[in-house]
């Protein structure tokens, strides 16, 4: 059987050996995890010839999570409510059925914190899982995007507020691309400064590399909680593999994994 990762670009993920080592310690050995670089102009026509390719299922991230819901012929109810899929499972005839496991792994990472305002930053299919999510915890979350209509859209549709300007909150979570290149300057292209940090107790990036992205190591100069988004990968990671397998995640597997090939 065949899996993979879909996304434009998607060198960089770490979802291939993170899975791959999952799958041999769980006996799977004739299962594989490959890296599925698709441009979104190729996205519908791709994902419809995978199931007959024998792929079982994949992940989808930027910038096709909202594509990825939208051509799915059956969904869960999350991921309808947040309006974008990172898990497609493919079954026979052409069916193919979206979630999210974003949205549940946001809280799995948080752990026992349960925060009662929240900043997010950005607007496509990962802040929508994320706003989702923490609404669902009982937040009050604020969002904020580069345009400004995008962060209303969303805001609207999941019962968020849309923000211009960046306000002290229990947790910022930022969910755009900012930071993914080294050498990226964060702070001129997000609407915090690196002191404001010291008024955000918990900083999630969703963006990993290493070494970590300048937004969290300056939050942690300041004290913060930081969550990077290799543990918000590894925790949906997880979710998708035991959807496809039947399996229960060997989840320090896929954080070492992770981990060693960043």
């Amino acid at each position: 059987m065949r899996l993979g990762v879909l996304g434009w670009p998607v060198a960089h993920s770490r979802s291939p050996a993170m899975h791959n080592a999952a799958l041999a310690a769980v006996g799977l050995g004739d299962w594989r995890y490959q890296h599925l670089p698709v441009a979104p102009e190729l996205f519908a026509e791709t994902v419809r010839a995978l199931g007959a390719a024998g792929f079982a299922g994949a992940n989808v991230t930027i910038p096709h999570k909202e594509a990825a819901l939208a051509l799915a012929t059956d969904a869960t109810a999350a991921a309808r409510t947040i309006g974008a899929a990172n898990t497609l499972t493919f079954g026979p005839a052409g069916a193919v059925a979206a979630d999210n496991t974003d949205a549940p792994a946001i809280l799995a990472a948080l752990g026992d914190e349960h925060p009662r305002s929240a900043l997010v930053l950005g607007a496509g299919g990962s802040a929508r899982a994320a706003v989702h999510a923490l609404r669902e915890a009982g937040a009050d979350v604020a969002v904020w995007n580069r345009t400004a209509a995008r962060a209303q859209a969303l805001a609207a549709e999941l019962g968020a507020r849309a923000v211009t300007v960046a306000a002290p909150a229990d947790v910022l979570v930022n969910c755009t691309s900012v930071g993914l290149q080294p050498g990226s300057l964060p702070f001129k292209e997000l609407p915090v400064d690196a002191d404001a940090l010291g008024e955000y107790p918990c900083v999630i990036d969703l963006v990993y590399r290493s070494p970590a992205t300048d937004l969290l190591q300056e939050a942690a100069r300041r004290g913060a909680r930081t969550i990077d988004g290799l543990e918000i990968l590894v925790r949906q990671g997880a979710l998708s593999f035991e959807r496809w397998t039947g399996r229960p995640a060997p989840l320090d597997v896929m954080r070492a994994a992770a981990r060693d090939e960043l």
